[in-house]
């Protein structure tokens, strides 16, 4: 990727306290301090995180540039001690030939024909889902779509054979992922690693109880696996790829990409799903224009992955709900020797930080920017989007491998529940909480209302689903 022509001028920050930094504002609310950076400073802002010096940007030429330096100039930051723990070296924190290995044997499990044979199971899991629910009836969208999202990458991942060790994982990630946000936002972040806070103890239990039950599925698949044909889920895939000299993935690099894909997945889509339902509840004229689309596309059946295309207000609602809380709302890169941005020198270990929330908030780009707008995304919409002005799966070499799938499984699930029932989350506004991904600080509880007498695809159920 070339560089930008548009200059960049760094300027100062807000003062920060000695050795902290600014680090004590951002903890306190990320989300603010990096929209104020943006709003009272400018496109190009220098600030410090503790000791490190940072540089947050603004500009999508910007972000489009760093983006797409990572791995030639730039290398993507390790973000804290918890987070390694979890995601192990994966493709998501490899760097160089290690990474460009990991990458070429993990993308196949989540290419465009892999993710369209998964559709299925995702519609079939958002039915068993509505079956669950009556009319009438109160939910915790947040719990219910972590439930649903759950139940789609066990079946993707693993097939349907882990039965119980289900509940067992996920329960372990929902505290994985908890400490990981934590650290995040506080000075745990620069702790060295033999320091044992409970946070830490807990998060070390958490990750005790994944490798447990990761190792456990994985050496049973290869022992079942042994002289017959690859199972067809993302484990099977992960245990059958082959780089180009033959090698298989190591029993160590199984797990870190089966937990990585679990995380992603799973979390990131439930969090997606229970934006968009709150969303949807707060705005009847989009709620009306997606039961018309259901009923004309769908008339009464589960959706198909032949169906996609053609819920195009359904895709516009998903990439909508992304802009406003997209899951992953940072974004970081640390400069090597050399590195530049818009044509101006970046010092060696500067970490450049780019964020998902102040840019898709920003009225630059959204006109109305808090305003929940799916038209937004209509291809002839009178105000198009600029190019890196929205990123919720990152950019460049590194963007998110799951994209297609989360999009997917987002839609299907949509399309699914929103053909049985109306979900009306509760009046008031939902605080958001910045962690590891960008979720409700408090539970989000609605009422279901049913659509239609009608019960699509009771008929072709599986007993399994």
């Amino acid at each position: 990727m070339t560089a930008t022509t548009l200059p960049l001028r760094p300027v100062p920050g807000p003062r920060g306290l000695p050795l902290l930094g600014n680090l004590p504002a951002f903890g306190q609310d990320p989300l603010t301090f990096l929209t104020r950076l943006r709003d009272e400073f400018g496109d190009a802002v220098t600030w410090s995180l503790g000791p490190r010096r940072s540089l947050f940007v603004s500009r999508p030429e910007h972000i489009a540039e760093l983006l797409g330096a990572v791995e030639r100039t730039y290398d993507p930051l390790v973000i804290g001690w918890a987070f390694q723990q979890v995601t192990g070296r994966s493709v998501i924190l490899s760097q160089g030939a290690d990474w460009r290995r990991k990458r070429s044997l993990v993308q196949p499990t989540v290419r465009p024909r892999q993710v369209r044979a998964y559709a299925a199971t995702m519609a079939d899991c958002a039915r068993w889902s509505a079956d669950r629910w009556t009319d009438g009836g109160r939910i915790d969208v947040r719990g219910e779509m972590a439930l649903l999202t759950q139940r789609i990458v066990v079946r993707t991942l693993f097939g349907n054979d882990i039965g119980d060790q289900a509940r067992t994982l996920g329960d372990a990630m929902v505290v994985a992922q908890r400490e990981v946000g934590a650290e995040l936002r506080g000075i745990t972040l620069f702790l060295p690693s033999w320091v044992r806070t409970p946070s830490r103890r807990r998060l070390l239990a958490a990750v005790a109880t994944i490798d447990a039950e990761v190792h456990r599925l994985i050496g049973e698949r290869r022992a079942a696996g042994a002289g017959t044909e690859a199972r067809d889920d993302l484990l099977g895939r992960l245990l059958a790829a082959r780089d180009d000299q033959g090698r298989p993935l190591s029993a160590r690099e199984v797990r870190d990409e089966a937990v990585t894909l679990w995380a992603a997945g799973q979390e990131t889509t439930s969090t997606v799903l229970t934006w968009a339902w709150y969303l949807l509840s707060r705005s009847p004229e989009a709620r009306s224009r997606l039961d018309e689309e259901l009923d004309r596309v769908l008339g009464g059946r589960l959706p198909t992955i032949d169906d996609y295309e053609r819920l195009s207000w359904t895709q516009q609602i998903v990439k909508e709900a992304l802009r406003l809380y997209p899951p992953a709302w940072l974004i970081a890169a640390v400069a090597r020797k050399g590195s530049t941005l818009g044509g101006t020198a970046v010092p060696p270990g500067t970490i450049v930080w780019c964020s998902q929330w102040s840019t898709h908030r920003d009225p630059r780009w959204f006109p109305d920017p808090a305003a929940f707008r799916p038209q937004r995304w209509d291809p002839d919409a009178p105000d198009p989007v600029p190019d890196h002005a929205w990123f919720p799966f990152g950019g460049g070499q590194r963007s998110c491998l799951g994209a297609r799938f989360a999009l997917v499984e987002a839609a299907m699930v949509l399309a699914t529940v929103g053909l049985r029932y109306h979900v009306d989350v509760d009046p008031g506004e939902a605080a958001v909480r910045a962690g590891l991904l960008l979720q409700p600080a408090t539970a989000v509880h609605a009422t279901v209302r049913s659509r239609a007498s009608r019960t699509p695809g009771r008929e072709d159920k599986e007993s399994g689903a």
